[in-house]
């Protein structure tokens, strides 16, 4: 039967629920093997899913594990996801500032996926930071600070773990129906009212087609409906990279830089702003203007950025000891001129050649390697300036400057 399924999704036909539940819950229990999953993976890469495919993979994502209700302590809880991009760093920053404006946010996170970083691959670039707290240690930090950034627990929705492992080393990570349904289960089970979607569109995010960001935007929100979910999407771009670093330890010490308002006026300040303020408008139902001013108000008077220092502290993590390469290897400009691209997708493939992300699910990444950026798009270059610092453990040979930085 196992083999018919895999022949029925590569001819591109339609499987019932029965089809899929067996199959997923059998390489769930171990029955199905890792080249047979591998298979109708790739299969549903190319071929896709119907909607009622995806409504169906999602409910048994969901009632693979727990269900969390924070109904009686809470009363609505917003939760943002991104699709992942070069240097998005954006959970560490918005999460902080939605809290400090009074509304709780819970959120599981997870790995990185090919080139594209991972929230929690970032929060343990901070020694001693805990990424597994249980139920009720969830519950009760909520309560105390309004925030939580943790990954799955050991059984809100183990199906997705397992297949988000497969889906990063079988090259299956850009399927619409299969990120569908891994967000969406991941939100709806651990009791997200409200679910704000970024997602990223361009050469350095899983979709670089318009047609699927917004094919991606109508199956959250059909998936919300089912289950009652408010659902906000936002399609941003990921041609060039977020702000100016890349990589776990050097994305996190700028997510505290924008938390203090040490950075302003870029493309990562910016979309946090926006994301915040959505999720601000979401959880407290006012005008996104209104939301934007509170937004500012917590980053300028610093409670944001002592909401980061909070969650931090009480996860157990330990900012004075976070690791930067000491090997520096400079990008320098080729010409003079006005910087006006930014390769993300070379800048993301370059971070995980370094260390800073994995090629195979057992790799460990090197949370103190990556890259610098000492230019942005639309800043003028002098020859031989510094267009970006690489944090190196390695000797690495020199990328191509001129594929990665445009300069005319």
């Amino acid at each position: 039967m196992i083999v018919d399924i895999i022949n029925k999704k590569r001819l591109g036909e339609e499987l019932s629920y029965k089809e899929l539940d067996v199959f997923f819950n059998g390489y769930l229990e171990g029955k199905v093997k890792d080249y047979q999953m591998s298979s109708l993976l790739m299969a549903i890469c190319i071929n896709g899913m119907t909607d009622e495919e995806v409504f169906a993979l999602t409910k048994i994502f969901i009632d693979s594990g727990d269900i969390l209700d924070f109904e009686d302590i809470l009363d609505v809880k917003v939760d943002k996801h991104s699709t992942g991009g070069i240097g998005d760093k954006t959970t560490l920053i918005i999460g902080p500032i939605v809290a400090a404006c009074g509304i709780p946010v819970i959120k599981f996170s997870g790995r990185g996926l090919g080139y594209t970083g991972g929230t929690i691959d970032k929060l343990e670039a901070i020694p001693g930071f805990r990424i597994d707290l249980s139920n009720e240690e969830i519950l009760e930090q909520v309560k105390k600070i309004n925030l939580v950034i943790t990954g799955q627990t050991a059984n809100l929705v183990p199906m997705d773990k397992v297949i988000y492992a497969l889906r990063d080393v079988t090259a299956t990570v850009s399927s619409i129906s299969l990120i569908a349904s891994s967000i969406m289960s991941k939100k709806i089970a651990s009791g997200a009212d409200k679910i704000l979607l970024d997602i990223k569109l361009g050469r350095g995010a899983l979709l670089d087609k318009r047609e699927d960001a917004e094919k991606l935007s109508e199956l959250a929100i059909k998936i919300g409906k089912i289950y009652n979910r408010e659902v906000r999407t936002m399609i941003t771009d990921m041609n060039v990279p977020l702000g100016y670093a890349i990589g776990n330890s050097l994305e996190v010490k700028e997510a505290m830089d924008v938390l203090q308002g040490k950075e302003y006026d870029n493309n990562l300040v910016d979309l946090c702003f926006q994301l915040a303020s959505e999720m601000v408008s979401m959880g407290k139902n006012i005008s996104k203007e209104e939301a934007l001013s509170l937004v500012k108000e917590v980053v300028n008077n610093g409670k944001a950025y002592q909401k980061f220092l909070e969650i931090v502290k009480l996860q157990g993590g330990d900012l004075d000891k976070l690791e930067f390469s000491s090997k520096e290897k400079y990008l320098k400009a080729y010409k003079k001129g006005v910087l006006t691209n930014i390769d993300a997708l070379a800048l993301g493939k370059l971070s995980v050649s370094l260390g800073a992300g994995r090629r195979s699910k057992e790799d460990k990444i090197d949370y103190s390697v990556g890259i610098r950026l000492n230019k942005l798009v639309g800043e003028e270059v002098a020859k031989g300036e510094v267009l970006a610092t690489l944090y190196v453990k390695d000797s690495i040979k020199s990328p191509d400057i001129e594929s990665i930085f445009e300069i005319k």
